[in-house]
């Protein structure tokens, strides 16, 4: 964990030395991100989109030197640039390198009354080579049963030509759409951090796109949810912010054990 520019401090590391990067850049709100304690960081642009893409273009051109030829790139942003960007890495890793786009709905916050009411974030999920990317399928929720069959131990099936259809005792295959609910003002995980992200939303990134011993980076890393999930996870993990604060929380929070803990087990 350092303090620093994602563009230096990426420059700084070694050629396909990263298995997963999770980028959750400023989202280019054009309004200055605080905390109680002051600025955190500037997230204006006046120069727009063209100076918002000049910003990401030499990261996202870093990010692809840096994966291993297995890894993975989480690009996280929202409705107000995400089409622009998709463009962008579209042309950096190659179209055939993209994978997903991930919806996360979290569906808390205010409403609307002159559109729908925006309740999701957008993960552009490219590989660094499609076909030798780790990606272990993740489950979550359960399947509808009204209607099916069970056998005589109480397990729910189908009955086709080819015989019983049981489903996976562990649930669904989870899809591009991610039901996961946002850090609540209470929540045991808030560390007071703008943007702060759920440990559950980087928990199945991680637990998708790497084995345990792996090296997860983060370089905007804001209050340490990649890092602090990685370690609990037994990954190895790597990250900055160019924020003092961001820096503070994030070392804080990595020495200490986290209050919502998960089995680590993948």
């Amino acid at each position: 964990m350092c303090l620093g520019d994602a563009l230096t401090v990426m420059r700084s590391q070694d050629d396909t030395s990263c298995d997963l990067i999770y980028l959750d850049p400023p989202f280019m709100t054009q309004r200055v991100q605080a905390t109680q304690a002051g600025a955190v960081f500037d997230d204006r642009w006046p120069g727009g989109f063209r100076e918002y893409l000049a910003f990401l273009r030499p990261r996202l051109e870093q990010a692809r030197r840096l994966l291993a030829q297995s890894g993975s790139l989480y690009l996280h942003l929202d409705w107000r640039t995400v089409h622009y960007v998709k463009c962008l890495a579209d042309e950096i890793f190659g179209i055939e390198n993209f994978l997903n786009e991930i919806v996360w709905s979290y569906r808390t916050g205010g409403r609307s009354d002159r559109w729908f009411a925006r309740k999701h974030d957008t993960l552009l999920l490219y590989a660094k080579q499609a076909g030798r990317h780790v990606f272990h399928v993740q489950r979550n929720g359960s399947f509808r049963t009204d209607g099916l069959l069970y056998d005589d131990t109480g397990r729910p099936y189908k009955k086709t030509r080819k015989g019983r259809l049981y489903f996976h005792p562990d649930g669904p295959a989870c899809t591009d759409v991610w039901e996961i609910p946002f850090l609540s003002t209470v929540s045991c995980e808030r560390t007071g951090y703008p943007a702060q992200k759920p440990e559950a939303l980087l928990e199945r990134i991680i637990r998708t796109s790497t084995d345990p011993g792996q090296l997860v980076a983060d370089f905007f890393c804001g209050s340490g949810t990649t890092l602090a999930v990685a370690k609990r996870l037994g990954r190895r993990y790597f990250g900055c912010d160019v924020s003092h604060e961001a820096v503070t929380v994030t070392r804080q929070r990595l020495r200490s054990v986290p209050a919502c803990k998960r089995p680590a087990a993948d």
